[in-house]
């Protein structure tokens, strides 16, 4: 299984978020059809107020062992040697990891919690995606009542609702996280897509000027765009302007070249921005993964490591120097010619599935210098 990750980022995610995307390809008319629910909206019940105490609500967590599947670890082309799974010793710091979505159905618009298919995706996704946080001495990713894939195709007030109720989920589980993480332990937060987007409304709603803001030593925001004008200045923490810098905001959207983003482009501008707003044309955070700072160039040399499948994309490694990256004048992160990371290329050459496994290494690296430059402040 721990080398079969691939497999499904490249067969699966690219279901989970070509969503966005194939207007390019359909009608708006066809693309509702096949992608959003057709019932009325189910209001979910509130989970048990207890209910994150049982192991069986997360993917990881302490105590899971072996079978936690953010302890993956890659093996390197350079040594063929792959390192063990199971608790990592590393650093001082909590990881709470937000996956993207794993639910395909239109039957509901959103996914119950014993839903077998979405919930061994969404497993996968950890393994592939909260892998580069595992020099943590806690990683915790819960299981949550994800809006499904067609929630994000039209603004109806269903979809609205689904999204939402997935988020109540998301809160519930970090208030869980928050109490169970020793004060003086900082915290690094993570997401994908749709976890993405719920730990930016945890930013805004629960974080923002609280104490225990204090405790972030980084967050990590890949693939959900942010503005920089209509976004940022509500979440309360400022983009990592530096490599150095503690307690700030990574985000980027990767596309190779010529890019063509046209389609995010479109769906960015007409969307509402965390002030009211309308995003129009507002520059979207680039943070490079590479220099670790706002905007910047760093050559392929740069890339400690990225997570290459192979091609049959059953197994996987890291290959280092294989991309660059710089930030573009709207904010798209460009990566150079198309690498050969397999058949989960979006159209427009948007490597969105891949924002995570292209920094592998370097985010690694990252995320562990910035928790030391937290504690060094402290």
């Amino acid at each position: 299984m721990a080398r079969k990750f691939l497999y499904f980022i490249a067969t699966m995610i690219i279901l989970v978020i070509a969503g966005a995307f194939v207007l390019n390809i359909w009608s708006k008319e066809l693309t509702e059809f096949a992608l959003v629910p057709r019932g009325d909206f189910v209001e979910q019940q509130p989970l048990d107020q207890n209910a994150y105490q049982d192991p069986n609500m997360w993917f990881s967590r302490p105590g899971i062992g072996i079978d936690d599947p953010a302890r993956w670890q890659p093996a390197s082309r350079e040594t063929g040697r792959e390192l063990p799974e199971g608790d990592a010793v590393g650093g001082n710091f909590a990881v709470f990891f937000v996956h993207p979505t794993s639910y395909l159905d239109r039957t509901k618009w959103n996914a119950a919690l014993d839903d077998a298919e979405s919930q061994r995706i969404a497993r996968l996704y950890v393994r592939g995606m909260a892998s580069p946080f595992n020099q943590a001495s806690e990683i915790w990713a819960p299981k949550y009542r994800q809006a499904t894939i067609g929630s994000f195709l039209t603004n109806s007030p269903q979809a609205v609702s689904a999204k939402q109720a997935a988020y109540y989920d998301v809160k519930q589980a970090f208030a869980f996280f928050l109490a169970s993480v020793d004060k003086d332990t900082p915290i690094v937060l993570a997401g994908h897509s749709q976890g993405s987007l719920h730990l930016l409304q945890l930013l805004r709603e629960q974080l923002a000027g609280t104490a225990a803001a204090r405790r972030i030593a980084a967050i990590y925001v890949a693939g959900w765009p942010v503005s920089v004008e209509h976004d940022l200045p509500a979440l309360g923490f400022p983009a990592c302007a530096t490599a150095e810098q503690s307690g700030c905001i990574m985000s980027w959207s990767s596309f190779a070249e010529p890019a063509d983003p046209s389609l995010l482009m479109g769906s960015y501008g007409a969307s509402e921005g965390f002030d009211g707003k309308l995003r129009g044309t507002s520059p979207i955070l680039c943070t490079n993964p590479l220099t670790g700072g706002i905007g910047g160039t760093a050559p392929a040399t740069a890339n400690l490591g990225t997570l290459v499948p192979d091609a049959d994309f059953t197994s996987g490694e890291l290959v280092a120097g294989a991309v660059p990256a710089r930030c573009s004048e709207n904010g798209l992160l460009l990566i150079g010619d198309p690498p050969e990371m397999g058949s989960a290329v979006l159209p427009g050459n948007n490597y969105h599935v891949y924002d995570i496994p292209l920094f592998w290494k370097n985010l690694q690296t990252d995320v562990g210098r910035r928790v030391e430059q937290w504690s060094a402040g402290r």
